[in-house]
């Protein structure tokens, strides 16, 4: 397979950059970067024809329009194609005629992040890394120790002194050097920053590494093939520093971009009440085409996955929500719960506080607005990541 990848361009300024680039974030103002292919040339490969007679039935199918050069560097761990079920219980709930759940909680670490952590450990071996960061709440973390295990890659992962005990016990068994922060999740994020750079690690974290959205867009594939090569309607993303938002809106723009779809599904923007920058960011932006400026809050939630004073991808999801058209939607923690219960005990998928959100977030947007359908929400960790909270929900 040859690489179509031809580059990178700046989200905020005109620069662009070579595909070999060496850099993470632009060269010129200092701005997330973008991945740039050869559409023409992956639509070889990437055509309903080829994926219909393609017998790879993982993430590794998409392989197109990855940023890799092959797939000789992939992590062995089976990235499976995760299952997308109908939701009758929030059918019934909410009375929209088609609802779906995009379960995650499968992956090889119990994270949707094992989307951005295969693709990103794939390419980090490419380049013959050997020592690598991460910052994280606790599940980009715990995906990135994981992908390196199975490689035998040195993960350092740095996370705030409140990451849930199941998460930190995932760090440990998989053998990350830990470095737990006396702050939040933006101080590790920065500490991360600061001593990788200085020692010369490889950093994976999002919002930084660029390469972690095109990972994370293989769900908007896999949504497509799973609905009769169709986009859906409506999305309800999650968000806490906005990549999964940016990484789905980035899969459904390049079925766009190949002639596969005729426009992306709207997309909406679920945030706790308590760590709703993204929000607040599309509400001041107000209509597409207006400037995204970043937004700080001093985020308190249960919901620690989704728990940012200042998303680092945040520009380029606000952006994705209002030029699909969609909305932002900040929801009680105990509204969270209450659909972390109900979805478990009503569809059999345990969810963490993080992925419920998506199913509060798709309840309270029923309530208030007509949501196009078909629907899906995602559910993207394991409820066992965060059993504490659960025992909050019962």
């Amino acid at each position: 397979m040859p690489g179509y990848l031809t580059g990178f361009n700046c989200l905020s300024c005109p620069a662009e950059f070579p595909a070999d680039y060496g850099g993470y974030v632009c060269g010129k103002c200092g701005s997330n970067l973008d991945a740039l292919y050869d559409y023409r040339s992956a639509s070889r490969e990437f055509s309903v024809k080829a994926l219909k007679e393609n017998p790879v039935l993982d993430i590794w199918r998409y392989s197109a329009l990855y940023p890799l050069k092959g797939l000789d560097t992939i992590p062995g761990l089976e990235m499976p194609l995760s299952p997308l079920y109908r939701a009758p219980f929030l059918e019934e709930k909410t009375g929209s005629s088609v609802v779906y759940l995009k379960d995650d909680t499968r992956q090889p670490s119990g994270s949707f992040k094992d989307r951005a952590g295969a693709v990103v450990m794939a390419a980090a071996l490419e380049k013959g890394v050997k020592v690598t960061s991460c910052a994280s709440t606790g599940n980009a973390g715990s995906s990135w120790a994981c992908m390196g295990a199975s490689c035998g890659v040195s993960v350092v992962v740095y996370i705030p002194e409140s990451a849930p005990p199941a998460k930190t016990a995932q760090l440990k068994v998989y053998g990350a050097r830990i470095v737990s922060v006396k702050g939040n999740y933006d101080e590790a994020y920065e500490l991360c920053l600061e001593e990788s750079r200085r020692r010369g690690y490889y950093i994976r974290s999002t919002g930084y590494n660029p390469l972690t959205r095109e990972g994370k867009k293989s769900v908007s594939f896999e949504i497509w093939e799973q609905l009769g090569y169709r986009a859906p309607a409506s999305v309800f993303v999650p968000a806490g520093d906005g990549n999964i938002l940016s990484g789905v809106w980035k899969g459904f723009t390049d079925l766009v971009k190949l002639g596969l779809i005729d426009r992306p599904p709207l997309l909406y923007a679920v945030q706790s009440s308590g760590s709703d920058a993204i929000c607040r960011m599309v509400r001041k932006a107000g209509a597409p085409g207006q400037a995204v400026e970043p937004v700080r809050v001093s985020s308190s939630t249960l919901a620690d996955s989704i728990s940012v004073d200042l998303p680092r991808d945040g520009k380029a999801a606000a952006a994705a929500v209002l030029e699909s058209g969609g909305d932002a939607l900040a929801i009680d923690d105990g509204e969270i719960l209450e659909s972390m219960r109900e979805t478990a005990s009503r569809s059999g998928i345990f969810t963490e506080p993080s992925g419920a959100a998506s199913v509060a977030g798709f309840i309270r947007a029923s309530s208030e607005q007509n949501v196009p359908s078909p629907a899906v929400c995602l559910l993207t960790g394991s409820g066992l990541k965060d059993t504490a909270s659960v025992l909050k929900a019962l």
